[in-house]
Formats: structure tokens, C-alpha cells, sequence
């Protein structure tokens, strides 16, 4: 999102969180009434263009989405009513961050019964599982498989063995993969989880665990260069020779062996 689209987005959830804090667990049922919006949006481009279109009066979009939610909980309609009337730098964005604020008041539930921590957890574990499933990450990234068909491989796989919360959330990315591929869009969810936590993750991989020394130190380290909190998810990797690749959101600092052998290669051929 560019400058215009992300001041909208930060109002929207200014006025959205203290809603969530109010729901509590109730939080999920309002999470996927918005779901449903950004499925009406994402299936309709003329609604999508009319509803973040800046030359049409605020209030008339409104009045129009109150229209399309007419069955949904007042505190949603509020909100999307929120999300027309401001100014979004493309039509997509409206989308995108409907959707933000969908997957935030999911999250909000598991907040409100304390297994926000246990939701983090259980992606990631189902993100590490899917590593060397080729053909379900496939299937799962493929619209032209229908998506109950998705769904009902989300839920044969998780087997009913995670929250609630964990289980919405990683169906709905299944029903809805919105041109993302799976575990990328389940890696948003942990960012997501992170900034609600107000932690940072860090993905480590390496080819022996780490003491716990280790991990303190790490994370030490890693505190002090992004100025927060720092949850490590620590993935053995047989494939690092040696060191540790650690990611923290889009930036990877990759220290192994391989890569130091890259990096003198480079040097050579230079």
C-alpha cells in the first residue's frame, strides 16, 4: 500500500480495535462477516471501483455497503462504512485491507481467551509440515481446484487438532488464496500474530538445535538490532552445512556456510 492507502488503513484500525476489545471471542463471528465482504469485493470489480472510487460521495457508498450487509452485525457495517468513505491509492487496496481487519478480529478471539500464543505456534508447525508437500502446497495455490476441495484438505490435514482460531484462519486461506501461495500467506498470519504480540519473528534455520545459551543470545542480538521483542522459530535445516540463516520479515541475513562460499566465489569471479 502506498502513503494515501496506508493513513486509511491505520484510521480504519483505530477504529476497529477498541470494537475487538469490547467482542472479545465474539471477535471471530464479526472476523468473518468482513470475510464475506472482501469476497464480494474480490468478485466484483465494478463494486470493487464504486466503493473506492474518490469522486463518488462518501455517504452514498456507505449507504450502498449498509445495502450489500444488511444481514451483518452493525459493528461490521460500521466499519466497512469506515473503509468506503475513505481514500485508498488503488481499488485494491479497499480489498486488502478489509481484509487486514478480517484476519485481526480473528486473531482478537484468540486473544480474548489467551491462545494467541497456541494459534502462532500451531501455523507455524503447519507451515514447517507443508515444507516438502509439494502437490498440496500446489493443489492449495489452485484455483482451478474447487475451493471445498481446498478446504477439505486444510481440514483432513489438521484433523481437528488445533484451536478453533488456528483452524478458521487456515481454511480461509485455503477457500480464498486471493493469488497468494499458502505457506507466504501463512507466514502474513505469524507478522500479524507478531505485531498484535508486539514481537518480532524470527525464522532460524540451522542444521543443529540450539541450546537454550544460543537462543538467548540470538535473540539478544536480534532485540537489540530491531528495538522490540523477538520470537525465534528455529527450523532444522540439514541443508545449512553451518552458521545460521535467520529471516525477520522480508529481510534475510544469511550467514552459513554456503553462503560464505557464495560470497567468496563472487569475490573471485569479480
Amino acid at each position: 500500500m502506498r502513503g494515501t492507502s496506508r493513513a486509511s488503513l491505520a484510521a480504519a484500525e483505530e477504529r476497529w480495535e477498541p470494537v475487538l476489545d469490547a467482542a472479545g471471542a465474539q471477535s471471530s463471528d464479526l472476523g468473518g462477516q468482513l470475510f464475506a465482504l472482501v469476497d464480494a469485493l474480490d468478485s466484483s470489480g465494478s463494486l470493487r471501483r464504486t466503493l473506492a472510487d474518490p469522486s463518488i460521495d462518501g455517504d452514498a457508498k456507505a449507504a450502498l455497503v449498509a445495502r450489500l450487509l444488511q444481514a451483518a452485525d452493525p459493528r461490521v457495517v460500521e466499519v466497512a462504512q469506515v473503509l468506503v468513505r475513505s481514500r485508498w491509492s488503488a481499488d485494491a487496496d479497499l480489498t486488502e485491507a478489509t481484509e487486514h481487519l478480517a484476519f485481526h478480529a480473528v486473531l482478537a478471539a484468540a486473544e480474548a481467551d489467551d491462545s494467541l500464543g497456541r494459534v502462532e505456534d500451531e501455523l507455524f508447525r503447519f507451515s514447517r509440515a507443508l515444507t516438502g508437500q509439494r502437490e498440496v502446497r500446489r493443489t492449495l495455490f489452485d484455483t482451478s481446484v474447487p475451493a471445498a476441495a481446498r478446504v477439505k484438505l486444510v481440514e483432513d490435514i489438521l484433523a481437528g487438532r488445533t484451536s478453533p482460531v488456528t483452524a478458521t484462519l487456515a481454511t480461509r486461506l485455503a477457500a480464498a488464496p486471493r493469488g497468494r501461495r499458502y505457506v507466504p500467506a501463512l507466514g502474513h498470519l505469524a507478522d500479524l500474530i507478531a505485531a498484535r504480540r508486539q514481537r518480532q519473528v524470527a525464522t532460524v534455520s540451522t542444521a543443529t538445535p540450539l541450546t537454550d545459551a544460543q537462543r538467548d543470545r540470538l535473540a539478544g542480538i536480534l532485540e537489540r538490532a530491531y528495538g522490540r521483542v523477538v520470537q525465534l522459530n528455529v527450523v532444522h535445516d540439514p541443508n545449512v552445512l553451518g552458521g545460521l540463516r535467520v529471516q525477520v520479515g522480508p529481510q534475510v541475513v544469511d550467514a552459513t556456510v554456503l553462503a560464505r562460499l557464495a560470497d567468496a566465489r563472487r569475490r573471485l569471479a569479480s
